[in-house]
């Protein structure tokens, strides 16, 4: 992290910092997201666990970071959320219907494991501080496998359920 001083967080939520196109102004993709939400396109859950999940892990690497200012581990948690390509991604590229979790519980896996990902990716590998695209793709890799494992979770519960039915 040696080099230029993280920007305001004002200046990352307007947008008032340069950047690639889509990853500067957290205010514009927020206006984004309430459209897609709106309109039923994208999950808002997917949004919501993404964003929980890279707040809940940023939070965590606060807690056990080193006194040196200059550790990655010590970017405060809710810049996280407005630096890089985070909020784009989690808005406009998590919730690919086509790619991401299908079942409701998975969708909630499926979200906060990208965030966590995302912030993992970011504390311990300098040399790809951007990691929301890897993330995404890892867990684009794993959503069939998470909502196997929720449905086969649910299927067990209904089975308990109707055996303790059937033997009253």
């Amino acid at each position: 992290m040696a080099g230029a001083p993280i920007p305001s967080f004002s200046d990352m939520f307007f947008g008032f910092i340069p950047g690639c196109v889509g990853e500067t102004s957290a205010l514009a993709i927020l206006l984004g997201a309430i459209i897609l939400i709106a309109t039923g396109v994208a999950s808002w859950k997917i949004m919501f666990s993404t964003v929980a999940g890279a707040l809940l892990t940023g939070l965590l690497l606060n807690a056990v970071a080193p006194a040196d200012p200059a550790s990655y581990l010590n970017i405060p948690a809710w810049d996280h959320l407005v630096m890089g390509g985070f909020a784009f991604g989690a808005v406009f590229m998590a919730t690919d219907p086509v790619t991401s979790a299908q079942t409701e519980k998975g969708k909630w896996i499926y979200g906060f494991l990208i965030g966590f990902m995302v912030i993992v990716i970011r504390a311990f590998n300098p040399g790809y501080p951007e990691g929301m695209m890897l993330a995404i793709l890892l867990l684009n890799t794993f959503a069939p496998m998470i909502d196997h494992y929720v449905v086969q979770s649910n299927i067990k519960k209904r089975l308990k359920r109707a055996t303790v039915t059937v033997k009253k």
